[in-house]
């Protein structure tokens, strides 16, 4: 079994919210680094959740101690984004009314379980030292912190009781297939949605799959709105000659090049993210329009559009998710950059500063998806991650990881009962790769489908639940 470390309970709250939702805050201190409890703590926080039962005949003290409901365990994607409020999240209530209780814990090093930051990251020492600590951040750093956790939060329940349910959305199922890899026995079940990771690729055979799609959904973008193919070239010509290789001054410090604003492509994986796209080049364009330069409100709108700057552990560790083993052959060495510009003359923008003189006025300027650039790190997305540039490039060039993110003979013979959702269209997680991984996993049960995109667990959330335990509930025999 792999080794875990402890988790202690340093703080709790509980307080009503209405509609009967009892939820209590929790922060905990779990060893930096499992296999060194020595070298310091770090903190974790979570919100459990479960009803406030308020019976005719209120149950003694003695019986209500007793009362040990299941853990079903959010696992958020990213990597880098901490969990919304209990009350906001669409999960809640589904699975309360299933008879669990609900913990949303923050993943180390986002929300607000020891988040990574400029002055956190620096603080470490030089590139090696700082390096050395990022990589302490990955999925098996989280399974174990999530290992940590559940036993201390079931120390007193029925030996039956202690296993907990888990749902992984996205790098959440990452996550799960770790969790499965590593410590199957703390699982009672595991649903996954769009989370069936290419544990069995590379960096360099994910980016070119995902390329395919984000091309795809370009195409779909210009046909929805032809009238943009016009609108983006005036927006990166106004860039250009505003703001020249420079940029345009944002509000919050970074800057508007072309390489940037040609990243807004990230929203095209969801539903709705076409539309958001062209509702923020319809307003650039009409602040040239009526004002004859871009306006301070756009820009901040602009910004919003771009989250790494204050997410930056997803910046920092997106492309290290593909590197599944110890030791690589090869570093990732910006992958989405390598692989975008040799694959297509779509994305000659990210070669040649230049491209718009070899680009015929009519060709549609196609945006990039889910891809890391080393540009974030060259100040346009924000000072903060430009602090962080030397470490970010010593991170592409590793070759050694801490350890295998999955163990493949551990998923052949698993036994935890496995339920996912698998999205033919999905512009993040390639299809053809994610069926690879799920005729790895020893008795899963998948539904793919082409009617959601990644982000329907939050979009078409009933419907997605629904499915989800369905898959667990109904019997093919």
């Amino acid at each position: 079994m792999a080794s875990v470390g402890l988790a202690r309970l340093v703080r709790s709250a509980s307080h009503v919210l209405p509609g009967r939702l009892l939820v209590t805050e929790l922060f905990f201190e779990v060893p930096r680094n499992h296999a060194r409890p020595e070298d310091g703590t770090l903190t974790l926080f979570g919100r459990a959740v479960r009803k406030n039962e308020r019976p005719i005949v209120p149950p003694s003290p003695e019986a209500a101690a007793k009362t040990q409901l299941p853990y079903l365990v959010y696992l958020e994607g990213g990597p880098g984004f901490g969990n919304r409020e209990p009350q906001n999240h669409p999960l809640t209530r589904v699975a309360l009314d299933r008879g669990y209780q609900v913990l949303y814990l923050d993943y180390r090093g986002t929300g607000l379980s020891t988040p990574i930051n400029a002055p956190l990251v620096l603080s470490q020492g030089d590139e090696e030292a700082q390096a050395r600590f990022l990589k302490l951040f990955r999925a098996n750093s989280i399974v174990r912190d999530l290992e940590a956790v559940r036993l201390a939060l079931t120390e007193h329940f029925d030996a039956d009781k202690k296993a907990w349910s888990i749902l992984g959305q996205s790098f959440g199922g990452f996550v799960a297939l770790t969790y499965l890899s590593k410590f199957p026995q703390g699982l009672r079940e595991v649903f996954m949605t769009g989370g069936l990771a290419p544990i069995l690729r590379g960096p360099d055979e994910v980016y070119a799959a995902t390329y395919k799609k984000v091309i795809e959904r370009n195409e779909a973008y210009y046909r929805k709105y032809p009238a943009d193919v016009a609108a983006v070239r005036r927006i990166v010509d106004h860039i250009i000659h505003a703001g020249g290789e420079q940029g345009i001054p944002l509000p919050s410090g970074g800057r508007l090049t072309v390489q940037l604003f040609l990243t807004l492509g990230l929203a095209f994986g969801g539903h709705g993210g076409l539309d958001s796209v062209h509702s923020l080049v319809l307003r650039l364009a009409t602040d040239l329009d009526q004002a004859g330069k871009l306006t301070r409100a756009s820009l901040a709108a602009f910004e919003s559009h771009v989250p790494f700057e204050h997410h930056p552990i997803y910046a920092l560790l997106h492309e290290s998710i593909y590197n599944t083993k110890k030791t690589v052959a090869q570093p990732s060495d910006w992958s989405a950059q390598r692989v975008g510009q040799e694959l297509s003359s779509r994305f000659a923008w990210l070669r040649d500063p230049g491209f718009l003189r070899s680009t015929p006025q009519e060709q549609p300027l196609f945006f990039s998806g889910e891809m890391v650039f080393p540009f974030h790190f060259d100040g346009s997305a924000g000072p903060e991650l430009k602090q962080m540039e030397p470490v970010a490039t010593r991170l592409a060039k590793e070759t050694e990881w801490d350890e295998d993110l999955y163990d493949e003979e551990q998923l052949r013979r698993n036994d935890v009962p496995v339920y996912a959702v698998s999205y033919i269209d999905d512009m993040y997680v390639d299809f053809e790769f994610a069926r690879e991984t799920a005729r790895l996993v020893k008795g899963i049960k998948v539904r793919e489908t082409n009617a959601w995109y990644h982000d329907a667990v939050r979009s078409k959330s009933d419907e997605v639940y629904a499915t989800l335990f369905n898959l667990r509930d109904d019997e093919i025999d």
